[in-house]
């Protein structure tokens, strides 16, 4: 039987690190130990979401954001068939074996309903909140479309939202706050 403590994720140098090369080795050939992606292991016994794994150890910043954002918070029936990842303007966009729409937002507003989500025992994923989320949706509305907007901003309202929430947040961020308004008032 094999025992080990935390994490249950890990790359191949922390491992190397914890046990030695040889143990190591010897783990991944027994079973005990399975790769996710290159130089990136987990032990066989642990169930998680192995996709966010492999997105979180390649990318620190990396959040999910969007459609994938607004499923995670159970605004939209869609299981979307990539992940959106949203990291900061400018940094790198790893390559990863998941499907993973990368997204590049400013640095001056990443941060804002930013949340983090916990995966395993060693390693969190931002996830956008889902007003952050919303304001997104509008702000992107080209690329995703006037019936997911609606629908997600429907749900959020019925589920209690407060739409001076949505405003403060859409003030960050200029062309969603016309369509947001406007939205909202032939909503209410």
């Amino acid at each position: 039987m094999f025992v080990w403590v935390n994490p249950d994720t890990f790359r191949y140098s922390e491992g190397k690190q914890r046990i030695g090369e040889r143990q190591l080795r010897n783990l991944i050939a027994r079973g005990h130990v399975t790769t996710l992606a290159r130089g990136l292991y987990r032990k066989s016994d642990w169930h998680g979401d192995e996709d966010l794994i492999e997105i979180a150890a390649k990318s620190s910043r990396a959040t999910i954001c969007l459609r994938s954002a607004l499923a995670r918070h159970d605004l939209i029936d869609d299981i979307p068939a990539a992940i959106d990842i949203a990291v900061p303007r400018g940094a790198w966009t790893p390559k990863t074996t998941v499907a993973v729409r990368w997204h590049h937002f400013d640095l001056a507003t990443f941060d804002i309903g930013r949340e983090a989500l916990t995966i395993d025992s060693g390693r969190g994923i931002g996830l956008y909140s889902a007003e952050r989320s919303i304001v997104d949706v509008f702000r992107m509305r080209h690329l995703e479309g006037a019936d997911l907007m609606n629908e997600a901003l429907k749900r959020w309202l019925r589920k209690g939202g407060q739409p001076s929430t949505l405003l403060r947040i859409a003030k960050a961020f200029p062309r969603a706050v016309t369509p947001l308004r406007q939205t909202l008032e032939i909503l209410l």
